[in-house]
């Protein structure tokens, strides 16, 4: 995973819908190829536990929001994914440590967590949740030679910078989310989209793929740039309502919540907004508005996630939020599965596996069933609970899964799954 890393090209792939969804229908656009998605629930082999003393102890360190504007929307799913992870993997035959610590979503917090993990051994980090915080540690990473998977970054910037050689994730580039929500807007009927987007590497950078993909699909669109630390959005909400737009999307985190109370309040249709991964909270509603949540019914948001399976078990950890959830369990499979396969953990030998254990090899979809493989000399292929992955040669999944969820009598429901490939 050494050089320059690529640029990217997607294509949606065909719809399909949970089992309890409502509604729904086909919201690829033309002239992209389809593929037919992956089942709702994966079949998964009957777990299988390694002897005893094979696997290497691999220290994994979580850096991951437990405070900070994504502590809510997302700490908690990211947080229990790797939980879950981590007790499948040591129930199978695996050796792996977990110690924790907290990302925030600032960039003070997360590198003296990373600098604390470090110091108490972790071999490894996921983390951090936002692609902002990331940065401000993947340096320190990258001149230790720790490896690092994140399970909710999708800014473009990590597929091109020179110190991502220890880096990957197993969340699809932003180019995924937007290629989502551009085609959820135009079947909506969007003509004209005011883009909002706070200030930051993953703000500005999934506006600026959304405003290319909405022109694609012949949607206009402007954008607004807002400071998420303002002590108010009266502006930003003026703004938009100005530009005389039929649809308005939302890139941003906690203070999505008060923009869109806002964006309510001065006559935006519920049906008329669209918002972003970091704002998935199945709690969303009655945080906009406690007295009716019904005033936004019809907003769409969508998330990276895992099978619904999967999802049912960080819903009993969580009480109803899996967003990237099943992203955050890969990381620590794979790494997990890297170290086997490296035969130990020093970093550069981790990392070197990464790409080559999801890719072109023999099918296996758990820890124990993949590492069983690896000990006999087998080239696996490990799919994970958040969909194929196809990890390439810089680090960056090749196959992503969402979920698309929209209002609807006040609260948020799934509607369908999307699976998402990155051509290479």
């Amino acid at each position: 995973m050494v050089g320059i890393r690529r640029g990217i090209a997607v294509s949606v792939a065909a719809v399909a819908l949970i089992a309890a969804a409502c509604g729904g229908g086909d919201d690829g656009q033309d002239g992209v190829t389809a593929i037919p998605s992956a089942p709702a629930t994966e079949p998964t082999a009957a777990p299988v536990a390694l002897p005893s003393d094979v696997a290497p102890e691999l220290v994994i360190g979580r850096v991951l929001p437990e405070t900070g504007s994504l502590a809510a929307s997302l700490g908690g799913a990211l947080i229990a994914g790797v939980e879950l992870a981590v007790d499948d993997i040591n129930a199978q035959g695996g050796n792996v440590k977990l110690i924790a610590g907290d990302s925030g979503t600032d960039r003070h917090v997360a590198p003296e967590t990373v600098n604390r993990l470090l110091g108490e051994g972790a071999h490894v980090i996921i983390g951090a949740g936002a692609s902002g915080v990331s940065q401000s540690i993947i340096q320190t990473l990258y001149d230790t030679q720790i490896p690092q998977c994140a399970a909710s970054n999708t800014s473009p910037s990590f597929s091109t910078q020179a110190n991502a050689e220890f880096y990957f994730r197993t969340v699809t580039v932003a180019v995924g989310e937007s290629q989502v929500m551009a085609n959820s807007m135009a079947s909506q009927g969007a003509t004209k989209v005011a883009i909002a987007n706070r200030a930051d590497d993953y703000g500005t950078s999934l506006a600026r793929l959304l405003a290319d993909d909405l022109a694609e699909l012949g949607v206009a669109s402007q954008t607004v740039t807002f400071d998420h630390d303002a002590p108010s959005f009266d502006a930003t909400v003026a703004e938009i309502v100005e530009m005389g737009v039929d649809a308005v999307a939302l890139i941003a985190f906690e203070e999505g919540i008060t923009i869109t109370r806002r964006l309510i309040e001065m006559g935006v249709p519920g049906w008329a907004i669209h918002l972003t991964a970091g704002q998935f909270d199945f709690g969303m509603p009655e945080r906009v508005n406690p007295t009716d949540p019904t005033v936004v019914d019809g907003l769409r948001v969508q998330s990276p996630s895992g099978s619904e399976e999967f999802n049912q078990r960080v819903f009993e950890k969580t009480g109803g939020n899996a967003i990237y959830g099943g992203q955050a369990y890969d990381c620590a499979v794979i790494l997990a599965l890297a170290a086997l396969a490296a035969g130990g953990v020093d970093g550069p030998g981790i990392i070197a596996a990464v790409p080559e254990i999801t890719r072109n090899g023999q099918k296996c979809r758990s820890y124990g069933e993949c590492a069983e493989l690896v000990v006999q000399g087998v080239d696996i292929d490990y799919d994970g609970v958040s969909g194929p992955l196809e990890m390439d040669d810089v680090g960056d999944t090749t196959v992503g899964r969402y979920l698309l969820a929209e209002v609807r009598d006040g609260e948020l429901e799934v509607i369908e799954t999307v699976d998402v490939t990155i051509d290479q």
